[in-house]
């Protein structure tokens, strides 16, 4: 881009026209440079000088063949900060293709504040004067290196701290493990041991006294009927060496193959045993029918309080975090395997099967919404029955699709009832409260629950709560972190989930809660601390209850049967009046005497 500069005559003849004819212009602006521009334009006529591109292919060749490129100290190009005077374009062209073909590690002059003029003797030199030039250089020139290899410097030692499997036992002697397992084995026929045999095996191993199954099924003990000292002692050698903590090893050895975590079937075979073989459970050996229904239970309550991930897949770490193995070591020396609340419980078992039995109309163990509505006098609304039934919390994929609801699921649903405080049961009502699985309690949600429990209250003659006030209540009572918004962190953090719960859904438990003395409130403020949990005082309560129940039954049925005379007991038996069979449906108290006759249609 050429700048047009007006020479003194030709400024003064426009001034003087602009005067005769009254032109009035606008003030002029000082005419300035765009630097940028003229150095664009002087660098690309540089770089198309012949002798440049000579010199940029001959140091590309030189770095491509890795070999030294001396390029100097200092820049090429010097700085200049206005457009030079006169007419000196050309000159200054020369001047900056004669300074571009000096040397990269030539000195350059001191930077002037006006671009050169170019008086110099030689406007231009070659390559060959460009390698003379160097080749008399002050700077000693150095040989050509190869680049060494680097070697990394290595990062400071960080311990494992991952162990999927537990952590490795520091200095275990394996081979004092086996040749004491092989001891044992010496004491057997051909060194063979029978399920009987696996107990002595078990307590070689150093292992509860109740793995003595899984142990033999893991060796394959239950393709031949007997585990040779081979066979086991390869197997337990594998384990020791991949296996260093109780959780992973009662994983494998209960684990399908190539499995690491449990599934509902895979405790079967254990649980079996312990109905077989506990003194605590020997009431219910004839009673086979009902064995099922106790190993269900069970597994329910095994995967209610460990698998805290609802994927009904329990992993080493969640049963690393639970109790159970303790309680299955306690199995061993608890006789009254009623103690044993968390899992094995018998009592608890017979209070949530004759819960179930009591709304099972038609007594074919799957229940409808009908039914559930029955639970407790109609304490459930039937907008939460509803979201029980839409698969929020049930697992029986197939039972749920015909809308019923199996005896499993029925498990977990009187457990998170009776007992709302437990992370489960409140992952439970949490799970049915919101409608739209964002994770979050809307005003909106909670409003939608709370519409059936003003009508449910108002059909009683009490005055409900307007739902702001309740909604007010409820935010003091959770203390959300969120304004306006309650999540799952936020009730398990709330010491009172339970009474959040009710007060949407349970009209009785509400109720209850508002009319309590206030003493009894204190007095359970007292007892707070003590290790027993709703669910246990309410199992107690309640098998204390049947058993009454039952006995009465019982002395009523003894007493009615000696007043009638045997035309009158005929009569009886007709009417359906009196019968020899047990209350409800004949499951085994350990309290009472035992008579295994069973209602025709049980199955």
């Amino acid at each position: 881009m050429k700048v047009k500069c007006f020479t003194k005559s030709e400024q003064k003849f426009f001034s003087s026209w602009s005067v005769k004819h009254k032109v009035t212009m606008p003030a002029a602006h000082a005419l300035e440079p765009v630097l940028k521009m003229k150095v664009d334009e002087l660098f690309l006529n540089w770089l198309s000088e012949a002798t440049t591109q000579g010199m940029l292919k001959e140091y590309l060749q030189k770095i491509k063949n890795e070999e030294w490129v001396d390029t100097g100290d200092r820049n090429v190009t010097e700085s200049s900060h206005s457009v030079p005077s006169g007419n000196n374009n050309a000159t200054s062209k020369k001047s900056l293709t004669d300074r571009s073909s000096a040397p990269l590690n030539a000195p350059s002059s001191p930077p002037s504040t006006t671009l050169p003029t170019g008086n110099t003797g030689n406007s231009r030199t070659g390559l060959n004067g460009r390698l003379s030039r160097r080749s008399v250089s002050t700077k000693k020139q150095t040989p050509v290196k190869k680049a060494e290899p680097v070697t990394p410097v290595l990062s400071e030692s960080i311990p494992r701290f991952y162990f999927p499997r537990g952590q490795p036992i520091a200095n275990l002697n394996i081979d004092t493990l086996i040749s004491r397992i092989e001891k044992i084995f010496s004491q057997f026929p051909n060194e063979r041991a029978s399920i009987e045999d696996m107990g002595m095996v078990a307590k070689a191993c150093e292992c509860p006294l109740y793995w003595k199954v899984p142990l033999f099924l893991s060796a394959g003990g239950d393709r031949t009927g007997f585990v040779s000292v081979h066979k086991f002692v390869a197997m337990w050698r594998k384990i020791l060496q991949t296996c260093h903590d109780d959780a992973s090893k009662f994983v494998h050895l209960l684990a399908k193959p190539g499995c690491n975590y449990l599934e509902q079937e895979d405790f079967i075979p254990f649980l079996q045993d312990v109905v077989n073989s506990h003194t605590g459970l020997a009431f219910l050996k004839e009673a086979s029918e009902f064995h099922t229904r106790y190993i269900t239970t069970v597994v329910q309550r095994i995967f209610y309080n460990v698998n805290r991930s609802w994927t009904g897949r329990i992993s080493c770490s969640e049963l690393r975090k639970s109790s159970f193995l303790q309680n299955v070591a306690l199995l061993e020396d608890e006789q009254d395997i009623n103690q044993l609340t968390e899992y094995f419980s018998y009592e608890h078992f017979y209070v949530i099967y004759c819960k179930f039995w009591e709304i099972d109309a038609d007594h074919d163990l799957l229940i409808d919404p009908k039914d559930l509505a029955q639970h407790n006098d109609q304490a459930i609304s039937q907008k939460m029955i509803k979201r029980i039934f839409s698969g929020t919390v049930t697992r029986d994929k197939k039972v749920r699709k015909e809308g019923r609801m199996s005896y499993a699921d029925f498990v977990w649903f009187l457990i998170s009832e009776e007992d709302k405080t437990t992370p489960t049961s409140i992952e439970y009502w949490f799970r049915c409260m919101d409608l739209d699985g964002d994770g979050v309690l809307t005003m909106y949600e909670l409003e939608y629950f709370y519409e059936e429990q003003k009508q449910r209250l108002d059909a009683r003659a009490i005055e409900p709560l307007p739902f702001e006030d309740c909604l007010c209540q409820m935010l003091d009572l959770v203390k959300p972190e969120s304004e306006g918004k309650i999540t799952l962190h936020d009730l398990k953090r709330c010491k009172m989930s339970s009474i959040f719960f009710n007060t949407f859904f349970n009209t009785e438990k509400y109720l209850e809660h508002e009319q309590r003395d206030p003493l009894s409130v204190a007095r359970d403020s007292e007892t707070e601390g003590q290790d027993i949990s709703d669910w246990e005082r309410y199992a107690a309560e309640e098998y204390d209850i049947l058993v009454a129940e039952e006995t009465a039954n019982e002395q009523y049925n003894e007493g009615y049967e000696n007043d009638f005379d045997p035309a009158e007991h005929h009569i009886a038996n007709e009417l359906g009046l009196w019968t020899e069979k047990r209350h409800l449906f004949g499951i085994p108290s350990p309290h009472c005497d035992i008579d295994f006759e069973y209602e025709d249609d049980f199955e």
